[in-house]
């Protein structure tokens, strides 16, 4: 018995300290970014010398502020995750809902496969299929913000695949019974129950695709980003993103005063990313109490 008591209380020791390392790094890393970049935060690192609202309504382009890697890194979020969310939501159902088991035991290794591929190699498939739309389609196909947002899509449909499968297969026998036994058809036990029960593990998958999507910057280095592209007129137009602004200005800055422009465009990022997690957090609450209130 006091050897068990021993044990447990190791564990609890061991786990602990593993969750203060974790925080302890975090915090690091997040106060280092705050303490070099803090100073650069301002609207002349956001707009440079065009007037706010002039940038806001796109009456001025903006040079030599983030403005515009903002916004292309936003486009490039809303329209990676509007190709992925759909295809990998209902790849996800039909794995956990509809496959037989041979099937789905070979599409879920292909899809753990593809969640392995290395950022850099989607980013090559990306351009190597420009390439070809180029010559054998239109040769006014040029990398753009629609192939890296195809890109970014392919890379994190993995993880929402199997975050959906996985929460859908992870609830209680007797929840997947109750509408079927009451009249359900399979579909509607499927979307009015099965999906808002399983809401908050398939949200955990969004909001990882969604990281995925803001950090990468292998894949829009080959796929249609550059340095200095503005806000992008179209789906079709090269962009600027602020994962390659970091990228670009920690290689290639010229003195200080630029390095320290790019903690702030981290930070700035950080920022983003914090935003777009804490409104992912507020869909899946209203979903779920709305879901609560119907049943």
């Amino acid at each position: 018995m006091t050897g068990e008591r021993f044990a447990d209380k190791l564990l609890s020791l061991f786990s602990w300290g593993c969750a203060i390392l974790l925080f302890g790094g975090l915090a690091t890393i997040i106060g280092f970014l705050i303490l070099r970049g803090y100073r650069a935060l301002n609207l002349e690192l956001i707009f440079a010398d065009t007037r706010v609202m002039d940038a806001l309504l796109l009456k001025r382009q903006v040079f030599g502020g983030l403005f515009p890697a903002m916004a292309g890194t936003l486009f490039l979020i809303l329209l990676a995750m509007g190709f992925a969310l759909p295809t990998g939501l209902a790849s996800g159902i039909f794995l956990a809902e509809y496959a037989p088991p041979r099937l789905k035991a070979f599409l879920g290794l292909v899809f753990d496969i593809l969640a392995g591929i290395p950022s850099i190699v989607v980013g090559l498939f990306g351009f190597s299929i420009t390439v070809f739309l180029h010559h054998f389609f239109s040769s006014r196909i040029y990398p753009c913000l629609l192939i890296a947002s195809l890109s970014l899509s392919f890379l994190v449909l993995p993880y929402i695949i199997r975050t959906t499968q996985v929460a859908l297969e992870s609830l209680p026998l007797q929840l997947r019974l109750t509408a079927p036994s009451l009249g359900a058809t399979q579909l509607e036990n499927i979307f009015h129950v099965l999906l808002p029960a399983s809401l908050s593990d398939i949200i955990s998958g969004v909001v990882l695709a969604i990281g995925r999507c803001a950090e990468d910057t292998a894949v829009i280095m080959l796929t249609g980003v550059v340095a200095t592209a503005g806000v992008p007129g179209s789906i079709f137009s090269s962009f600027e993103a602020l994962p390659f602004y970091i990228y670009y200005t920690a290689s290639e800055y010229a003195d200080q005063n630029e390095l320290i422009k790019g903690y702030g465009a981290a930070l700035i990022l950080l920022a983003i990313c914090a935003g777009l997690f804490a409104l992912s957090h507020w869909i899946k609450n209203r979903l779920a109490f709305r879901a609560g209130f119907r049943h």
